[in-house]
Formats: C-alpha cells, sequence, structure tokens
C-alpha cells in the first residue's frame, strides 16, 4: 500500500497541518482502512471487475455509478499528471545538484522548473507508447518496484533518524514561521490520502485467496498498519530533520532531506541518486498502471453509453488505444497547465468521492461479515465526504464543475443517441 505518492504528499500536507502532520497521515489511513473494508465487502458481493462503478451501478442506480465510475476517471487522471510531475521534478533536482544543468548553462531556479515540465511529459509520451504495445505492468515488476522504493526510504529513514538522533548537528533547526494549523489536518489527510494506494486491489481479491472471509480483512489492516507506521516514522523524521516551514516548500521532500542531511555532495551523492531512482522508478511503475487503468474503465463506460462511443476503439492488441491517447493528451495538459499540488488536490477530491460512493454502496448491503460493521461504511462515507470538501477550495471547486460537466454531459448523449433495441 506505499504508494509512489510519498514521495512528494507529504509538502502540501505540511503546509496545512504543520506540526499536526502526523495527526493528518493518522487520519488518512483511518479513512483508507474504512474504504477498503467497504470495497471488500462490495467485491465479495460482485467478484465482476470495474470496482464502484459496477458497485455502484448494482446499488445505488445508473446515475450514481456514472458519478463514481466519472470521478474515477478525472480523479486519476489527476493522479497520473502528479506521479508524471515527481517524477519530473526528481529527475530535475537531481540533474541540478550533479551540476549538469550547469555545465549546460541551464542551472538556476528559473530553469529547473521547465526541465521538470519536459521530463515529465517526456514519461507519458514514452508509457503511452508502451501501453500502446500492449506491455503492462507485471506482478514481479511492481514487487521489484516497491522493494526499491522500500529500501531507499528505510535507508533514507535511518540516515535521518541517524541525524536526529545527535543534536549538535542543528537538524530542523529554521528560524521560518511555522505553518499549518490543528484545524489544517482535515486538508492534510485529503492530501495525504493520496499516497495510500492498493488496498482495492487486496480488497478485491476475494476469488484469488483461501478463506477470503478470513484472509482480505487480514491482510488489508496488516498492510495498513505496516504502510501507516512507515509514513509515521517518515513523517516525524521529516519534521525534525527538515522542519516545517522548509517541508512545506519543498517540491521534492525526499531531495530536500537528503540535502538536509548534507548528503547530496561528494561520495556520498549516491543517496541523492538512489532517493531520485526510488521515485523515478516509483512514479513511473504508478503512471504506467494509472494510464492503462483510466484507459480500461473509460473503455467499459463507453461500453455502457456513460462515454462517447469513439472511446470503444480496441486495436489489435486489444489495448482501447483511442482511450489511452485521450488520457495522455489530458494529462499532458494538466502538466502544462497547473503545478502539483493543484493535481493533488484535484486527484484526491475524486478518488474521496468515488470511495463515499463505495461507503455508501456497502451501506445498503444486508448481510454482512463480523468485520465489516455498518459503522465502518458510516466513518468511511462521512470521511471520505469531510476530507474532500476540507480541500482547498479551487481543488473542490474545480473538481465539482468538472463532475457536473459530466452528468451533464451524459445527459445530453443519451438525450442525442437513444438506446437502440
Amino acid at each position: 500500500m506505499v504508494g509512489a505518492g510519498v514521495f512528494v504528499a507529504f509538502a502540501p500536507a505540511a503546509a496545512h497541518a504543520g506540526s499536526w502532520l502526523l495527526a493528518a497521515v493518522v487520519l488518512a489511513a483511518v479513512v483508507a482502512w474504512c474504504n477498503a473494508t467497504s470495497t471488500a465487502q462490495l467485491a465479495a458481493r460482485y467478484p465482476s471487475s470495474g470496482g464502484t462503478y459496477v458497485y455502484a451501478n448494482q446499488r445505488l442506480g445508473a446515475w450514481p455509478g456514472f458519478v463514481a465510475g466519472w470521478s474515477f476517471v478525472t480523479g486519476k487522471t489527476a493522479s497520473a499528471a502528479a506521479m508524471s510531475m515527481t517524477f519530473g521534478l526528481y529527475v530535475a533536482g537531481l540533474l541540478d545538484v550533479a551540476g549538469l544543468l550547469d555545465a549546460l548553462g541551464l542551472a538556476g531556479a528559473q530553469n529547473t522548473p521547465l526541465w521538470a515540465t519536459v521530463f515529465a511529459v517526456v514519461g507519458i509520451l514514452t508509457l503511452t507508447g508502451i501501453n500502446l504495445l500492449g506491455v503492462t505492468r507485471t506482478a514481479t515488476v511492481t514487487k521489484v518496484l516497491v522493494g526499491c522504493v522500500l529500501t531507499v526510504l528505510l535507508s533514507l529513514g535511518v540516515a535521518m533518524a541517524v541525524v536526529v538522533g545527535n543534536p549538535s548537528n542543528g537538524a530542523g533547526q529554521a528560524t521560518s514561521p511555522e505553518p499549518g494549523s490543528l484545524w489544517g489536518v482535515f486538508p492534510a489527510a485529503a492530501l495525504l490520502f493520496f499516497a495510500f494506494a492498493g488496498y482495492a486491489r487486496i480488497a478485491t481479491m476475494g476469488e484469488e485467496v483461501r478463506a477470503p472471509q478470513r484472509t482480505i480483512p487480514r491482510a488489508i489492516l496488516g498492510a495498513l498498519s505496516l504502510t501507516l507506521v512507515l509514513y509515521l516514522v517518515l513523517g516525524a523524521l521529516l519534521l525534525a530533520v527538515v522542519g516545517p516551514a522548509a517541508l512545506a516548500d519543498s517540491d521534492a521532500p525526499m531531495l530536500t532531506a537528503v540535502h538536509a542531511l548534507g548528503l547530496s555532495h561528494g561520495l556520498t551523492s549516491a543517496t541523492a541518486t538512489a532517493v531520485t531512482v526510488a521515485a523515478a522508478l516509483g512514479t513511473l511503475g504508478a503512471l504506467l498502471a494509472l494510464i492503462a487503468g483510466i484507459s480500461r474503465t473509460s473503455l467499459a463506460m463507453a461500453r455502457s453509453r456513460d462515454l462517447p462511443s469513439p472511446l470503444t476503439a480496441v486495436s489489435g492488441r486489444g489495448v482501447p488505444w483511442v482511450s489511452e491517447l485521450t488520457t495522455a493528451v489530458l494529462v499532458i495538459a494538466l502538466v502544462l497547465l497547473t503545478d502539483v499540488y493543484t493535481v493533488i488536490g484535484f486527484s484526491s477530491f475524486g478518488v474521496l468521492v468515488y470511495y463515499a460512493l463505495a461507503n455508501l454502496s456497502a451501506l445498503t448491503l444486508g448481510d454482512r461479515p463480523w468485520w465489516a460493521p455498518r459503522v465502518v461504511n458510516i466513518v468511511g462515507l462521512v470521511g471520505c465526504l469531510a476530507l474532500a470538501f476540507s480541500l482547498p477550495w479551487t481543488s473542490v471547486v474545480t473538481m465539482v464543475v468538472v463532475l457536473a460537466l459530466g452528468i451533464l454531459g451524459r445527459a445530453l448523449y443519451r438525450a442525442l443517441r437513444p438506446a437502440r433495441h
């Protein structure tokens, strides 16, 4: 459940919560656990693929089902933009530290964001091409990527812990005013929600494991607990080493931590390289899966007449190529027109609405396992909505408009092209 969003989400969260950052991590984890539990309930009842788009259609009706699917597509499109931007920021940051941009006469604060955008667009185009060839991320590749990310994060955590244990180094003793407040815990948790990933996959494995009624809740609780501990440790160390103010101002929090540790120069520059490689692998792996997932959900929605019919086009390799290219164009547009923290807000709102509908769908179920009482669905529903509407107003207003346009578009499309019998 460790998502590549961990490389970027701590910064905007710190801007809202400041020293209350760890409370935001716990709140995000609680909501994620409720969401995973509700999804596991629904997956056991409806084992077909499609996630909450299918569940909401079955339990709540066609329109809530569309809102779930549209929230997923728009939210995950923003996630893809955030992943590509994070990739670009870390690569550009490393090249700047290594002096390569300076050697080309391209160094400086005004040029690093430009190169970050260039690398982000190159990443999108490359992975879209790979997806169009029918290449997908296998389970083995996923394990390797997660292993690399965890190894680097744990190593960086140990390095930060050593520094924190030596007060003479002055780590985190910044004089800047501390950002955030207790009231910022909610928007911070909503933004950190972006860093929790993979629990939906665990929740929908009912047909692939033995004794799913016992195995799945244990897997969800175990994976979320480990992720929570890791994020709490990283958050505490980032606050201690970098400080809330510097963390809030960072575009690449883990590289900022490396700089604060003094590991970005000399022989130990390998640490900065390792962090960047881990961020690049994690974000590219996530981006590959996101592009494929968005396009396939768009394909399913188009086949159900919830999106325009051209999106149903499939290549000889079985790839929904129109959906893939449309997704790539939209992601590139977000990269060029927004910034990473803005799209994280878009992503969090869309995905939180998606899971709010999952919790509402699960609430309508009758018979339920012991590990999924109704109170879990209620807490998940209220939590998702509370976090979604606590996000910065620009994220909320923009995504509400996007959802409204989707609803209007579906109504017009169905009115102009009635179903054929």
